[in-house]
């Protein structure tokens, strides 16, 4: 799935719905598929019929396709983040009981989520930063990371602070372990493993410049 070479490919950092674009490409054709609450579910409005993926919403349904706009509309039709969206055809619904009961279960290929931090190993911190006026949202994402057979994150490298999201442990309290298979982000994609953090691929900047913003050592792809 995509391209596995450690090289720049983009004279500037990539915007949330190019980024989108990019993992959406990189989507094998006929997957099942979850798109997490937040960015991830921009990823929806750039697959193809062609790729014949299917998206499963926690809130229970199969078959969801694009952002719904202008009378496409429907206030009963949303997903898992309350966004308005569209059914394709052959789509259905069922009890959350059944929506858990396929996350659980492997039914799932990939699920696409955001995320505070992501560890060398794969780790995956994206429901609570543990400070005290924060609202800790789990929801579903601890299912799709255990149950999901690969786990993408999409989220920006750096904190407002400047600080990298990418790290060699995480602080904040774990959604799962050892979970993530691939990290994109607007300057680089990432493939994470027990054998540490390769970089496939950066976006308006170079391996070393990437290199000296995240603090773990890091391989070319």
């Amino acid at each position: 799935m995509g391209t596995q070479t450690s090289i720049q490919t983009s004279e500037k950092p990539l915007g949330r719905d190019e980024l989108a674009q990019l993992v959406a490409r990189d989507i094998a054709p006929g997957s099942f598929v979850n798109l997490g609450i937040g960015q991830p579910t921009l990823v929806s409005n750039y697959l193809t019929e062609e790729q014949n993926i299917t998206l499963h919403t926690e809130n229970g349904m199969l078959g969801m396709g694009p952002a719904a706009v202008g009378d496409e509309v429907d206030g009963d039709l949303i997903n898992a983040g309350k966004i308005p969206v569209t059914e394709l055809p052959g789509a259905s619904y069922f009890h959350h009981a059944d929506s858990f009961a396929i996350m659980r279960g492997g039914h799932l290929d990939i699920c696409v989520l955001g995320a505070f931090q992501v560890s060398a190993t794969g780790d995956l911190a994206n429901w609570h930063t543990g400070a005290p006026d924060a609202i800790p949202a789990v929801g579903g994402a601890m299912d799709l990371a255990t149950g999901a057979k690969d786990v993408f994150v999409m989220m920006t490298l750096l904190t407002r602070e400047g600080v990298s999201k990418l790290v060699e442990q995480c602080t904040y309290p774990l959604t799962g372990v050892g979970c993530v298979t691939r990290v994109y982000t607007d300057k680089a994609v990432f493939l994470t493993g027990p054998e540490g953090v390769t970089v496939r691929e950066t976006f308006g900047c170079t391996f070393e410049e990437i290199q000296e913003l995240v603090p773990l050592p890091l391989k070319r792809a």
